[in-house]
């Protein structure tokens, strides 16, 4: 199976949102989460690519370890929760691609977000839901599409 680099930008139990600036090279604080909200995953981007939003596509990486911001890891895509965002008048496709490190022990046999339990993926969904909700936008999810079906939409957003 094929394997992609991920930039991580924000770590797993963090509140304080990165975000990676590409003109300057470094990470900046972009926002805190609210009271009681903190990732539940590695949060960054895939480089390389570019998303509806104009910035590279989301990217969570499921893992039993937590990097640190700006660390890139290989990892495989195990499908996407695609969605519409909306900000104001404004709506755009803002899907986010689920991964596995390569290196995970936990996760080694997991290649589909199928394999995940539906409780789990609710988890996630809900997470995005909340966490665009703390800034006043909108995450509808559309679809849930497994890895194959992904691999084919992040082609299409690889400048």
């Amino acid at each position: 199976m094929d394997t992609i680099d991920i930039v991580v930008e924000t770590t797993a139990g963090s509140k304080a949102k990165y975000k990676f600036y590409k003109k300057n090279q470094h990470l900046k604080v972009k926002k805190l989460l609210p009271a009681g909200m903190v990732f539940p995953y590695d949060f960054g981007f895939i480089p390389g690519t570019k998303g509806e939003d104009g910035d590279p596509v989301d990217a969570m990486v499921i893992a039993e370890f937590s990097t640190f911001p700006g660390c890139h890891i290989e990892c495989r895509l195990i499908g996407a929760i695609l969605a519409e965002q909306t900000e104001g008048k404004k709506t755009v496709r803002n899907d986010r691609y689920i991964f596995i490190p390569e290196v995970s022990l936990f996760f080694h046999e997991t290649t589909s977000l199928k394999q995940l339990s539906s409780e789990h993926l609710e988890q996630l969904t809900e997470f995005f839901i909340n966490y665009n909700r703390a800034e006043k936008k909108e995450f509808r999810p559309l679809d849930v599409v497994d890895a194959e079906k992904a691999w084919q939409l992040l082609k299409k957003q690889q400048e």
